[in-house]
């Protein structure tokens, strides 16, 4: 009997020390901050990974994430500077810089949601009041978003939050707007698009222009040359045929009506002509005078 009391005794203690030791020590994950309170009032922080150790049952641990998180934001209807409703779907990528601030401000992650989307939602709406639809859809877009998140963050660093980025995911216009809209966009574009192609045709007809007046300048100095050309070459010819014919008329004769011999006779061609014509004066007699 007394045995079985000192087991009973020894179990109780064990439990006792087991359940002090599960309220005294915790681990420390490397993604996490931690930080001890004890009745709701800040303790301590335990930041460094591994075992660590508080008060059993009086003080308590609470945890948080270092690593970046993400706040996805219903979408929401804003009004630009043009006076263009748009739809925006963004979100907001954060961290909790200062666990102290943190817990002693908002308590947990909900609470820092809550405001941490009403205060993004406020400057989207202020920077896009102020910027054109196309401004926010274009190319300006990412400066604007930068802009938002450093006000934003500035006003959550009360928080404890450090805000990394906000982007918009999506912006389109409301549906009831969209077709009326996307109309005038592509009535737009396809003035554009006439615009360039009439003032291409116009470019080319001048290109054209210049390329025929260039080419009947090149033809026209063409001719001319050839002409010339043409001329001196003639003009060269006649004055060695009259050296030629100085030197031995009787030899210049009879070597041009040999070759109007070989122009025109041949296997198809037949003459009748007098015997006594002088185009024949060598046929008959190669000595005859001209």
């Amino acid at each position: 009997m007394k045995s079985n009391k000192i087991i009973i005794g020894t179990l109780v203690v064990a439990a006792l020390l087991l359940a002090v030791a599960s309220q005294s020590l915790f681990v420390v994950d490397m993604t996490e901050q931690v930080i001890i309170t004890q009745m709701g009032e800040y303790v301590r922080s335990s930041d460094e990974p591994g075992l660590d150790m508080k008060l059993p049952f009086v003080q308590k641990s609470v945890r948080f994430e270092k690593r970046i998180l993400v706040s996805d934001a219903p979408p929401a209807e804003y009004l630009t500077l043009d006076k263009k409703r748009l739809v925006v779907d963004s979100y907001t990528r954060w961290r909790i810089e200062d666990a102290i601030k943190f817990y002693m401000s908002v308590k947990n992650e909900s609470g820092a949601l809550g405001r941490l989307d009403g205060i993004v939602s406020s400057e989207l709406r202020t920077h896009i009041a102020a910027h054109d639809f196309h401004d926010i859809i274009g190319e300006e877009r990412e400066p604007i978003m930068e802009d938002v998140a450093q006000k934003a963050g500035k006003i959550v660093s009360q928080y404890g939050i450090r805000i990394i980025d906000v982007r918009i995911k999506r912006a389109d216009l409301p549906r009831e707007v969209q077709s009326s809209v996307y109309a005038r966009m592509n009535a737009e574009r396809q003035r554009i698009a006439k615009k360039y192609r009439a003032e291409g045709e116009e470019k080319a007809r001048i290109i054209r222009a210049n390329a025929d007046k260039e080419a009947t300048i090149i033809m026209a100095d063409a001719k001319k040359t050839s002409k010339e050309t043409i001329g001196q070459g003639d003009a060269l010819a006649t004055k060695i045929y009259a050296e030629a014919y100085e030197k031995d008329p009787e030899f210049y004769g009879f070597t041009k009506s040999l070759e109007a011999y070989e122009n025109i006779l041949d296997d198809e061609t037949t003459l009748v002509l007098d015997t006594r014509s002088r185009l024949f004066r060598y046929l008959d007699d190669p000595s005859a005078p001209r």
